[in-house]
């Protein structure tokens, strides 16, 4: 059974920083595309970030570009997301997931197929 755990979240200041962890059981991650998705009050749930197999290409949404690192660590078979500069408008419960087939579409990523997600962590970019 697959499991994806996140961590990290938290309060933080206008242009402060977090980092998202995300820990694996069931799969390997360096064998699946792996994202971070975000979703906030009201509105649908939206791709921030992807490791695609498919291509061997990073993603990014337009509106975390320059601000948003996302890695892995195989050996722990764990995915993260740095976040930095870090926005009012990026608060969201932030959510690990794995897929198929990520693209861009209107500055925003979609995936062609959806697999397992984690329950989400909490990010509130508040002063």
């Amino acid at each position: 059974q697959v499991q994806l755990v996140e961590s990290g979240g938290g309060l933080v200041q206008p242009g402060g920083s977090l980092r998202l962890s995300c820990a694996a059981a069931g799969l390997a991650l360096e064998y699946y595309t792996s994202c971070w998705f975000r979703q906030a009050p009201g509105k649908e749930r939206e791709g921030v970030s992807c490791f695609s197999v498919q291509d061997g290409r990073t993603y990014y949404a337009d509106s975390v570009k320059g601000r948003f690192t996302i890695s892995r660590d195989n050996a722990k078979n764990m995915m993260y997301l740095q976040m930095n500069s870090l926005k009012p408008e990026d608060t969201a419960v932030y959510y690990c997931m794995t897929g198929s087939d990520p693209y861009y579409s209107s500055g925003g990523i979609k995936l062609r197929g959806y697999d397992d997600w984690g329950q989400g962590t909490q990010v509130t970019v508040s002063s």
